[in-house]
C-alpha cells in the first residue's frame, strides 16, 4: 500500500512577491535619492515608502550603495531587464539607419526620453558626490559607462563615412550634452517641451557632427 502523495511546493506565489517587493523597493528609492537626497535617505526610509520592513531591503540589495547602483540601472534602461543600452531595440534600429542626419535626430530624441528617467536621479546622485563616498563612486562609474556607451555611437557614426569631426570629439561632445544638465535647465527651468528639446538636440548635433555635400 502505497503511502500519501506529498503536495508539489509551489514557490511561484512567493517569487512574484519578492519581485513586486523589489519593484516598490527601487521605485520608492528612486524617489526619495532625487526628493529627500541620496545621503539623508535611510534603508528605514526607503523601506517604510516601500510599504516593507527594512530586512526585507537588506535581504534584497545587502546596503544602501547596492541599492543606488541597482535603481540607476533600472532607470536608465526603464525596466529591469539585464541588457546592456547598445543591445537595446531603439539603439539597435538607430546603427541601422544608414542616414547620418536621420541617426542623430532620431537618437536626440532617444537621449531625450532617457533624460526624462534619469536626470532628476543623476542630479541627485552629483550633489551627494561631494560628502559621500558610493555616491562619487557612483557617479564616477555612470561617467565611464555612458563615456563609453557615447564612444560606441561615434565609432558607427564614423563608419558612415559622413562624419565630420574626429571619432573622439564626437564622442566628448556627446557625452558632454547627455548627462541630464542641458535637459533640466531646458525643460525644467525654461520650461521646454521635451518635443522641442529632442528637434534642438538633433540640430545641433547633426549640425556639428555631419558632412553636408555642396
Amino acid at each position: 500500500m502505497s503511502g500519501p502523495v506529498k503536495r508539489r511546493y509551489d514557490s511561484s506565489r512567493r517569487q512574484e512577491q519578492a519581485k513586486e517587493n523589489r519593484r516598490r523597493i527601487l521605485s520608492a528609492a528612486h524617489d526619495l535619492f532625487v526628493t529627500k537626497g541620496y545621503g539623508r535617505t535611510t534603508i528605514a526610509d526607503v523601506a517604510a515608502e516601500a510599504g516593507v520592513a527594512p530586512e526585507t531591503v537588506y535581504s534584497a540589495f545587502k546596503n544602501k550603495p547596492a541599492l543606488l547602483h541597482r535603481t540607476w540601472d533600472v532607470t536608465v534602461g526603464g525596466d529591469d531587464e539585464d541588457v546592456p543600452m547598445l543591445e537595446r531595440p531603439p539603439l539597435r534600429a538607430l546603427f541601422a539607419e544608414p542616414d547620418l542626419r536621420t541617426r542623430f535626430a532620431a537618437f536626440a530624441i532617444v537621449n531625450t526620453a532617457a533624460m526624462r528617467r534619469t536626470a532628476r536621479l543623476h542630479l541627485a546622485v552629483r550633489g551627494a558626490a561631494a560628502s559621500d563616498p558610493a555616491a562619487a563612486a557612483m557617479l564616477a562609474e555612470i561617467d565611464r559607462q555612458r563615456l563609453e556607451s557615447m564612444g560606441g555611437h561615434a565609432r558607427e557614426a564614423a563608419a558612415t563615412g559622413r562624419l565630420a569631426v574626429s571619432e573622439d570629439e564626437c564622442r566628448d561632445v556627446l557625452w558632454s550634452t547627455t548627462d541630464g544638465t542641458l535637459w533640466h535647465r531646458l525643460v525644467e527651468c525654461q520650461g521646454w517641451s521635451d518635443e522641442r528639446y529632442a528637434a534642438w538636440l538633433g540640430r545641433l548635433w547633426v549640425s556639428s557632427f555631419v558632412v553636408t555635400f555642396g
